[in-house]
């Protein structure tokens, strides 16, 4: 890109956003302050409405801190991650800071069509506690199988790529669509865990790279509809267990996966760092 106005990075998109952070970061200081005199006034019991308070399993749903979470595999960023390595750096692109990933940012003006896909990653430590305050970077390919800022049509685009700070829960959501299964790949999401968001404008900075894989009940689903025929082969003819990322074991990766076309899909996953 040449036009500098779109292309002030990261720097520029925490000076936008400091306001908003602060003011939740004072909104979080009373929300729990109220929270502590509420429990202190009452019987010591959890309400119904916490959740599961069980010990946490090794994937670590139950990140709430002194369990044990098995560390999510480090994981190849491929050949297109966008993030300084090989050419191409989103990271540095005014605007890459946000949750909705459909459309480019800057010069690009292109969306990415698809089945929309919400995806949760809760970052937690390997006693599953939140890291609240850490960045994920995450990137997909389009329901073509091709990836915005180097491949095919979307080689022009930025789109299907962005950065989020994961709040008090560790959590960090982001709208999207539902990836493509292309050649010799299971369908996938790769993404990189920074220690902050000021720091995640240097792949040198990442703690951690892995990937999330798609359940193939949902991928099934999805590939049925009309744009995405090229993956019905594509994921006929690949397997987790056959998949040059996921064959040496999935289960710290593969999502949890609800919904429909329709209304569309939300995908979950704890990755412990």
């Amino acid at each position: 890109m040449t036009d500098h106005h779109h292309d002030k990075g990261l720097a520029h998109d925490l000076k936008i956003f400091a306001a908003r952070m602060n003011r939740r970061h004072l909104l979080r200081l009373t929300v729990g302050a109220i929270s502590a005199t509420a429990v202190g006034c009452g019987d010591g019991t959890a309400d119904d409405d916490t959740g599961d308070t069980g010990d946490a399993d090794e994937t670590g749903s139950s990140p709430t801190g002194g369990g044990a979470c098995s560390a999510i595999p480090e994981e190849t960023a491929g050949p297109y991650p966008g993030d300084g390595t090989n050419g191409a750096n989103a990271l540095v692109l005014t605007g890459i800071v946000r949750s909705d990933i459909r459309q480019s940012i800057g010069d690009a003006s292109g969306t990415a069509e698809g089945v929309s896909l919400t995806v949760t990653l809760t970052v937690v430590d390997e006693t599953c506690a939140p890291r609240a305050g850490h960045a994920v970077y995450l990137w997909h390919c389009n329901r073509d199988g091709a990836y915005s800022m180097y491949s095919g049509s979307a080689s022009a685009e930025n789109y299907l790529r962005g950065v989020q700070e994961t709040d008090a829960d560790g959590k960090v959501t982001f709208q999207t669509i539902f990836p493509a299964a292309y050649s010799g790949r299971w369908p996938h999401i790769h993404f990189e865990v920074y220690p902050s968001l000021a720091e995640a404008n240097d792949a040198g900075n990442k703690l951690r790279t892995s990937q999330l894989a798609m359940p193939e009940g949902a991928c099934d689903e999805v590939f049925a509809i009309a744009g995405y025929e090229q993956s019905v082969q594509n994921l006929a003819t690949s397997s987790l267990a056959t998949d040059n990322v996921f064959s040496d074991g999935s289960s710290l990766q593969v999502a949890d996966v609800s919904g429909d076309t329709t209304a569309g899909y939300v995908a979950a996953l704890t990755v412990a760092v």
